[in-house]
């Protein structure tokens, strides 16, 4: 398969956005200003209490609604009615975001994971129905790496990716333990999830996990987030592409 479009372009991190002006993270705006600048997007998803694939990175609706409460207890027409903060945009579903991409610039899409006993098969399954028959370039990605396999034998067409940092906090990993945190930080668990890119944090780099991925591998590694001219140029010595936002990296000379 060939997603050497991925390193191509910069990536703009949940789409292209800015509260400043009305553009909230992973949604339709932010993927439209994207689409115009030319650069790929990441967003986030997960699923509905009906199971559609909802684009919003947060587990509740806090953050970003005027609502509260888990995304996945709330079915998709409940989600769908409530307005972004500071905004009248709403939470499209990942068929929404495709249609309105339409294929013109490389997608990137993060499957989140509470790192539960089971693995969110079903996240993957749902993805895989709302693609078929999508075109356009498209990759997933998982900081969970139980996803990466589950997510490979539904969409064995396209690539798939690990997502990973320096894992301190268990508290972001569904309170899992030292040695299985060490396993993600430094990709340990590569040789049976066998991730075909690294997206690493630009706070961790360099580290030894995504240089040898690269380095003797010779796979792609993006880093995430990207956030200043400084950052930029601290990742083009370890990385192949940068997962930015908060500046434009086309006037970075």
């Amino acid at each position: 398969m060939d997603f050497s479009w991925l390193t191509r372009r910069p990536i703009a991190h949940r789409g292209l956005h800015d509260a400043s002006r009305g553009v909230v993270e992973n949604t339709l705006a932010a993927a439209r200003a994207a689409v115009e600048r030319g650069y790929s997007i990441e967003c986030d998803v997960l699923l509905s209490a009906d199971e559609e694939v909802v684009v919003f990175h947060d587990d509740t609706l806090e953050r970003l609604t005027h609502a509260e409460g888990r995304v996945a207890d709330r079915t998709f027409a409940e989600i769908a009615a409530l307005e972004m903060r500071g905004t009248t945009e709403k939470i499209p579903s990942l068929s929404h975001l495709i249609e309105t991409i339409g294929g013109r610039v490389g997608l990137v899409i993060e499957l989140k994971s509470e790192f539960g006993a089971t693995v969110e098969d079903r996240l993957a399954e749902k993805v895989a129905a709302a693609l078929a028959g999508y075109a356009g370039p498209v990759v997933t990605k998982s900081f969970d790496p139980r996803l990466i396999p589950a997510a490979r034998r539904r969409m064995p067409e396209i690539a798939h990716g690990i997502v990973a940092e320096r894992a301190i906090e268990p508290k972001w990993y569904g309170g899992m333990g030292a040695w299985r945190r060490a396993a993600l930080t430094h990709l340990l668990h590569a040789p049976w999830s066998r991730p075909d890119f690294v997206s690493y944090s630009i706070r961790d780099l360099p580290a030894p996990g995504p240089t040898l991925a690269r380095r003797l591998f010779g796979r792609p590694v993006i880093t995430w987030t990207v956030r200043s001219p400084a950052d930029a140029a601290k990742a083009a010595n370890y990385a192949d592409q940068i997962v930015f936002e908060g500046f434009d990296p086309d006037t970075v000379a």
